[in-house]
């Protein structure tokens, strides 16, 4: 460890003194080594050859600031009144959600809670996630753990290609008067195949790679108000080149009017200054509904996997089954009863042995030989 020069401050804002730790040197995290903030940090040197664990603990908000964000290898934050980001941060291997937010500005975007390459995360929650903008960098798929101070509301990405650079951020505002972009974005201007625009949230979204995204609503989200058939909820999202409302229609949406989610077609995510739900003019795709079902994994030989009758009149099918926020937990062809709580797909799910947590999923399952389509609800319980 060379040129180091770690010290405290005092430093005083009008009647009142807060401490900070200020970096002007060079820190490194060494293989098994813990830091943990108690204190606000100022980052104007590097802080980037890290392999250990900082962790952000403590009751008042921190405050990281600085000429250089950190890279950090391990983070974990349990501060539940979380850590401002006036300078981001880097994250390099796994961020642990406990509790409390990383926060940063939403009027504009300049600081952000970056994942580089490989970088992932667990413990996402309505009480622990990114209030403000989350990034990515090298990755091509990936899920934003945004939301605001009272929910978690993430945006899953699915691109052609790695993006370089990718952000997010989640407004629960109406886009015809936002308070926080302060610019309006009016839900009367749009192309001739949307018929309503949600007026209850949005997310922002930037980057340079063909994406297709999915978006999940709930009960907060008002989805009865553009419409009662959830087979014409489609995204849309605001163009800055034809400054309207357009359509970004793709796979029929999943669920009831109070909780499911969407898939929208392929496009540049630069391209349009916001993105929420729509409801559409045209015809819906044929899609009927199922049962729904419950799923008892606990060895007692009652529903103890996941059977659908109809599909025995079906062995060409494909079965998928998604979370409450449209993340993708089972994917299986020609399904014949295999779906037993556990997660078969590679999406960075966590103690994957232990199976899928207690709660609703949505499935689809497309009955090939059949030509038919269907979709429903199942309740997972242990």
């Amino acid at each position: 460890m060379r040129n180091l020069y770690i010290f405290t401050l005092l430093l005083g804002f009008l009647t009142n003194a807060q401490t900070a730790l200020y970096n002007s040197g060079n820190i490194r995290i060494h293989t098994n080594g813990q830091l943990g903030f108690h204190t606000n940090l100022i980052n104007n040197a590097a802080f980037d050859e890290n392999v250990g664990l900082v962790g952000f603990y403590g009751s008042n908000q921190m405050n990281i600031s600085g000429a250089i964000p950190p890279s950090f290898f391990d983070t974990e934050i349990a501060n539940p009144n979380g850590v401002f980001l006036q300078t981001g941060i880097n994250s390099l291997n796994n961020t642990n959600f406990v509790i409390g937010d990383y926060i940063t500005p939403t009027e504009y975007i300049d600081s952000y809670y970056t994942f580089i390459e490989s970088a992932f995360y667990v413990g996402d929650s309505d009480v622990s996630k990114v209030h403000g903008y989350a990034a990515l960098s090298s990755q091509q798929n990936f899920t934003f753990p945004v939301g605001d101070t009272e929910q978690l509301r993430p945006l899953i990405l699915n691109s052609q290609d790695v993006n370089l650079l990718a952000y997010c951020a989640y407004f629960y505002e109406n886009p015809n008067g936002s308070p926080t972009l302060n610019t309006s974005y009016d839900t009367a201007i749009k192309s001739h195949e949307i018929d309503q625009i949600s007026t209850a949230e949005f997310w922002r979204l930037g980057g340079d790679a063909l994406s297709s995204i999915s978006i999940s609503w709930n009960e907060r989200s008002t989805i009865s108000n553009l419409t009662d058939d959830v087979n014409s909820i489609i995204v849309v999202g605001w163009s800055n080149v034809s400054n309207q409302w357009e359509s970004l229609a793709g796979s029929v949406a999943v669920g009831d009017l109070s909780e499911g989610f969407v898939t929208s077609s392929n496009f540049i995510p630069s391209y349009y200054d916001i993105i929420t739900f729509g409801s559409s003019r045209s015809e819906p795709l044929d899609y009927l509904n199922l049962d729904n079902y419950l799923v008892s994994v606990n060895n007692d030989g009652i529903n103890d996997f996941f059977y659908i009758p109809e599909l025995e009149q079906s062995p060409n099918n494909h079965l998928q089954i998604y979370n409450r926020f449209g993340s993708k937990v089972f994917d299986q062809e020609n399904y014949t009863n295999q779906f037993r709580g556990i997660s078969n797909v590679d999406n960075f799910v966590i103690q994957r042995e232990n199976g899928l947590p207690t709660g609703v999923y949505f499935y689809i399952v497309s009955m090939q030989d059949l030509g038919l389509d269907f979709q429903g609800f199942l309740y997972l319980t242990r």
